[in-house]
């Protein structure tokens, strides 16, 4: 049982040594075996950790990548995994599509600004009709 050591892992998924140490923690990667204190990974941990950069780059949290590995049941396959997760996000990313061209909106609107001051900007808000919400 010789194994890779972290170093060889991090090679090889360009991830850090911190990093793999933290998504054991998160529970993302099983522990591996140890020999002399060291970790010795197998090459599925290099798969699983392609798996969850993957994952996280297409901007689902710790929290959720590690539902889509462990959080359904064992015979679920990926791509139904995949599916259920990805609902929910579309769903939050719409969400944020609206509230960053509201973003946009009121900053675009802010260069037409006349208030001579802050106060007259605050009276301004007051009278005017909600913009943006």
């Amino acid at each position: 049982m010789p194994g890779m050591l972290i170093g060889e892992v991090a090679r090889r998924t360009g991830l850090p040594p911190s990093t793999i140490r933290f998504y054991e923690k998160a529970a993302l990667l099983a522990p591996p075996a140890r020999l002399s204190k060291q970790r010795r990974y197998g090459l599925d941990a290099v798969g699983r950790l392609e798996l969850i950069k993957v994952v996280l780059r297409s901007g689902f949290s710790i929290a959720e990548t590690r539902e889509f590995i462990s959080g359904f049941d064992r015979q679920t396959p990926p791509a139904a995994r995949w599916r259920a997760l990805a609902e929910r996000k579309l769903v939050e990313l719409k969400a944020e599509r609206a509230r960053i061209e509201t973003m946009e909106r009121l900053l675009n609107a802010s260069f037409r600004c006349e208030c001579p001051s802050l106060e007259a900007c605050e009276r301004f808000l007051l009278a005017a009709p909600k913009f943006g919400t």
